[in-house]
């Protein structure tokens, strides 16, 4: 989804006001085409069946379906990339257990819908590099497929090799920020930059030292001196603001041992 291929976009609010504003921030991006824009949630759903949307931007609370409802009765295979924008944060942590790609507080500015615009980018990016990926398995045979894609070696047992246009840069573990899990990749963050290697979270885990990381989700990675602040959440679970202000939610699970991880560093 890359080049001349458009971004088909769908969006939905209850309030007018809000989906002008929508179409304000989605204006400088002229890669996109607005394919819905939607008032409620049942509206949204037979809008998200028809125009097969690439990325939508679901509000929470809307009239006859909230923004959750409809994830739930999407098909299976059909969601799109997701994001929810809303006024109230207490919702992130179930946003990103449905697996939503950003949690966009209103109001939203255009420099914070930009970066979303660009994360947006890079997963359409993944995912069509993924049914090539696919495509090349089925031709050559999942061997040779794992052949042609394998990740270049480690530098040093600690470092991280991510591809570049211009060559491999290597990260130290210590310049890392967090970790996202993304498909089959893991997209790592560092100082204000996004890096996606193709490499599974638990095999990135293994390799980090776990005095300076925890896994604080199925879906995250941080390091832990880079954690601001560690919040209750009414899930029994919990949220991590890190130094930055990136929210990352906290598995109910792993609450407690990310806590103590947390007063011991």
């Amino acid at each position: 989804m890359t080049g001349e291929t458009p971004i088909r976009v769908l969006f939905a609010d209850d309030e007018p006001l809000a989906r002008r504003g929508m179409e304000q921030l989605l204006a400088g991006h002229a890669d996109c085409i607005i394919v819905a824009a939607c008032r409620n949630g049942r509206e949204t759903l037979r809008a998200l069946r028809t125009a097969q949307p690439d990325v939508a931007f679901l509000d929470i609370h809307m009239p006859g379906l909230d923004g959750f409802q409809v994830l739930q009765s999407i098909e299976a295979g059909m969601a799109p990339v997701l994001v929810f924008v809303t006024a109230f944060d207490e919702f992130a942590v179930r946003a990103f257990e449905q697996h939503a790609l950003d949690y966009l507080l209103k109001p939203v500015s255009q420099e914070r819908f930009d970066i979303t615009m660009a994360r947006i980018r890079e997963r359409l990016r993944l995912e069509h590099a993924g049914r090539l990926t696919r495509q090349l398995a089925e031709f050559l045979g999942d061997d040779a497929a794992r052949t042609v894609w394998r990740l270049p070696a480690t530098h040093a047992a600690q470092a991280f090799v991510v591809p570049t246009p211009s060559g491999d840069l290597v990260l130290d573990p210590d310049e890392i920020d967090w970790i996202q899990a993304q498909d089959y990749c893991a997209a790592v963050h560092a100082g204000g930059r996004r890096h996606v290697i193709r490499e599974s979270l638990h095999s990135l885990e293994r390799r980090l030292d776990p005095d300076h990381f925890v896994r604080v989700h199925r879906s995250a990675i941080v390091r832990i001196d880079r954690v601001r602040e560690l919040r209750p959440t009414g899930t029994g679970g919990g949220l991590v603001v890190l130094r930055d202000g990136t929210r990352l939610p906290v598995s109910r699970r792993r609450r407690e041992r990310v806590a103590a991880r947390i007063r011991r560093r």
